[in-house]
């Protein structure tokens, strides 16, 4: 039984990349399989299909309100998803597929992204992308978390902020 590889990795992804913006096609196509993605072909455009793909997404993470990121969400569905499929392309089990078979890997990503959030927001719920609560991060997460209310985009800067208000809250020791 294959689990749905569109909701969480995807979203995680598309956080790590938009964080941590590929160097050049190799380094997103090992970041890409790192992931557990399936890469069968490459294309010269494929590190500024991302590019772009990250800008919009990090759009719809900055979004004002959940009708504003299901619009940007929904723009992204129709531009790179396809009608569902089946599909055994690597000989471990049928799942589905939003996308056309064979195409590069940053066509691949684009419909794994724009599908991946779809399944995110509308089943984890519309709050759960955002930019990490310390000033001066503007790193963004996807939050996956069980309880939905993720504020940082990793535990060192979620440990930065709890010493910054435990210091604010003791009394200042004149020496």
């Amino acid at each position: 039984m294959h689990l749905n590889p569109y909701g969480r990795d995807a979203v995680l992804l598309a956080a790590d990349l938009a964080n941590d913006p590929p160097s050049g096609r190799r380094d997103l196509v090992d970041r890409c399989r790192d992931a557990g993605l399936v890469v069968d072909a490459t294309a010269e455009d494929d590190l500024e299909r991302t590019r772009d793909l990250l800008d919009r997404w990090v759009c719809i993470v900055d979004a004002p309100g959940p009708a504003e990121r299901a619009a940007l969400t929904n723009d992204l569905l129709a531009e790179f998803c396809g009608h569902p499929r089946l599909t055994d392309h690597a000989d471990d089990g049928y799942h589905l597929h939003f996308r056309d078979a064979d195409l590069p890997v940053g066509r691949v990503l684009c419909s794994l992204v724009a599908m991946g959030t779809a399944l995110h927001l509308a089943g984890r719920g519309m709050h759960r992308l955002g930019r990490c609560a310390v000033e001066g991060c503007d790193r963004v997460f996807a939050d996956v978390s069980r309880t939905g209310r993720q504020r940082y985009c990793s535990t060192a800067c979620a440990n930065r902020d709890a010493v910054r208000r435990h210091r604010s809250r003791e009394p200042s020791h004149e020496r």
